[in-house]
């Protein structure tokens, strides 16, 4: 009887063991296999950073192992969602440059509306992944058939306490970075594979929130708005106008602002030669011809409309932020709001889905009269590599102009889709290559072949115009350039991303705007720009006031010509960046203070 005890006291020890060391080793592994599918070894990392992470996993694995008793079952669930996390966020940091940061949930809709166009290929790692996946699987179901590695009651409660203890390690305010896990709000790319994925998505959490600027006072802020109104009543040389009189003298124009999908100008840097020029009509029109610097990169439309039509810079609000989704929840004054208090009919029109990014709840409180989407098109809506071309975008807006009721004034806000990426269709065929490398680069040459059409498009939307007798203002913007191939991307700047200076850096923010009008337009040359200040620009042109706001933007200007969350230029154009301290410091804060009274003020 005394060896038999033993021989099941043994068995008893053993199979406590190998429960403890898999509960112990499955946060490790499924720490490791999500950062190895998203381009990581294990070697690469610390025991501080692999510990903070499993710690992460493990508040969501005990827990599981504590309403199942199935440790072994809920490893294999619990490493094959890290797998799956991992691969998510390779892929959306392929395709924008960014993986996945917390407020992108709010936005998984538009993900999916978009994510048909995109080429979706399984890596080595991915598929090596898979092949540990489906023998761990198998391990699994062997040990469950047994009836092996199930926890008893004690130890469930035991792998809640654990949930507690993991919980509590990780999410406290500054235990994170006890780990040396940190984020990096101007790389987050880089961030995820030296901090972790989990981690350094959970360590974003704490941007979720808008901070008080330091020194703000709703009254100190309308200080500044009122000296800022002083200083424009004082000075005749005020930032933009139209002719002497215009706003008097002369009928309000119809406003059209185009913000064109992808929209850029990878020639204008002079390192490419193309088969054809990409923006020939466009470059030989005689409007007013600018660049303009925006706050995001290969993605985050809503973030580049949201400054143009606010003001408001995403330099002031968390990294990655959706200002539609988290922000803009009552009403706030924008180019909308203030052009139908100067007794404009004010409509929106995106030709595709009503609720990306949620505009058809944003565009309302920022003071649209109307929103159209692709699916309330009055026009035949064609397509070009999956999207809705511009044709027939610019269709819909000659339509809306010629369908408007008698002595309405119209401003219609555009935004296009039909350049949206990814740039991998098949059977869209590049009519644009660059001409010492044909076909090296193809989604850059589908992308240019893209802008081609744009500007072919826009040749008969002028063209139309032309003809028209009342006043009309068009502007059109980049929202952000393309992510492309980065071989590409180097050859069009003409220097690696590893060795930009921080003026280079800027340049892969720099977006082609321009305003045209079938009246004449006397409009100061713009010089750098960025999109918060583009509609204040486009105000002054129409000759109609921006507001105390608009005064504000238009003196801090002078100053500061265009900032963004990735840097800033001086008015003698240098270029900054935000981890400077300078002289620019206290200017750059009081505009802080302005925007977050805007914003958040009347909370």
């Amino acid at each position: 009887m005394k060896v038999k005890w033993t021989t099941e006291k043994k068995e008893i020890c053993a199979q406590g063991a190998k429960k403890l060391f898999l509960l112990l080793i499955v946060p490790f592994a499924a720490f490791y296999m999500m950062q190895f599918i998203f381009g990581g070894m294990p070697w690469e990392y610390s025991f501080s950073v692999a510990l903070g992470n499993a710690l992460c996993i493990g508040a969501l694995y005990y827990v599981f192992c504590a309403a199942t008793g199935r440790p072994g079952l809920c490893g294999l669930i619990t490493v094959t969602l890290a797998a799956v996390w991992g691969a998510a966020n390779y892929y959306v940091a392929s395709f924008r440059g960014n993986p996945i940061l917390p407020w992108d949930l709010t936005a998984l809709g538009t993900a999916l509306n978009v994510s048909g166009s995109y080429h979706f290929s399984i890596t080595g790692r991915m598929a090596f992944a898979l092949l540990i996946l489906a023998a761990l699987t198998a391990w699994i179901l062997r040990r469950r058939k047994e009836g092996r590695l199930r926890l008893g009651g004690k130890g469930r409660v035991a792998a809640l306490l654990c949930a507690v203890f993991c919980f509590r390690a990780v999410f406290y305010s500054g235990n994170l970075q006890s780990f040396g896990i940190s984020t990096d709000v101007w790389d987050q790319a880089k961030a995820y594979r030296e901090s972790g994925i989990l981690g350094a998505f959970i360590g974003n959490l704490e941007f979720l929130d808008v901070d008080v600027p330091t020194g703000y006072s709703a009254g100190y802020a309308e200080e500044l708005l009122a000296a800022a109104s002083s200083s424009r009543e004082g000075n005749e040389e005020i930032w933009l106008s139209r002719s002497e009189g215009t706003a008097e003298t002369e009928e309000k124009p119809h406003i059209i602002a185009i913000m064109n999908e992808s929209w850029a100008d990878f020639e204008a840097f002079g390192n490419l030669e193309l088969t054809q020029e990409a923006m020939g009509y466009i470059h030989s029109l005689d409007a007013m011809h600018g660049y303009a610097y925006t706050s995001v990169f290969g993605a985050g439309t809503s973030a580049s409309e949201f400054e143009f039509l606010t003001g408001n810079t995403m330099a002031f609000l968390p990294p990655g932020s959706i200002p539609y989704q988290q922000y803009v929840l009552h009403p706030t004054q924008s180019l909308a709001s203030i052009l139908k208090e100067n007794g404009y009919t004010c409509l929106a029109f995106h030709p595709g889905e009503r609720n990306s990014w949620q505009r058809d709840q944003a565009y309302p409180l920022l003071g649209f009269d109307s929103f159209k989407c692709g699916a309330d098109m009055d026009v035949e809506a064609k397509e070009s590599h999956g999207y809705i071309n511009d044709q027939s975008d610019f269709n819909q807006i000659i339509w809306e102009f010629e369908n408007r009721e008698p002595g309405e004034k119209l401003f219609l806000f555009n935004v296009t889709i039909q350049s949206h990426g990814s740039y991998t269709d098949p059977n869209y065929p590049a009519t644009v290559q660059l001409a010492d490398e044909p076909g090296r680069y193809p989604m850059a040459e589908q992308y240019l072949s893209l802008v081609k059409e744009t500007d072919e498009a826009f040749r008969t939307l002028i063209e139309y115009f032309e003809k028209q007798d009342e006043p009309v203002i068009i502007l059109m913007f980049g929202d952000h350039q393309p992510s492309l191939e980065q071989e590409f991307l180097d050859k069009a700047y003409g220097v690696k991303q590893e060795d930009m200076t921080m003026e280079e850096y800027m340049g892969k923010f720099r977006v082609p705007f321009l305003v045209w009008s079938n009246t004449e337009l006397a409009a100061e040359d713009p010089g750098i720009m960025s999109l918060n200040f583009l509609g204040q620009y486009l105000l002054s042109c129409a000759g109609i006031d921006g507001g105390e706001y608009g005064d504000f933007l238009r003196e801090f200007r002078q100053e500061i010509p265009a900032l963004t969350f990735s840097g800033y230029f001086d008015a003698e154009g240098n270029a900054h960046s935000h981890l400077e301290t300078n002289a620019y410091d206290e200017k750059i804060e009081e505009y802080q203070i302005v925007q977050y009274q805007e914003m958040f003020g009347t909370e």
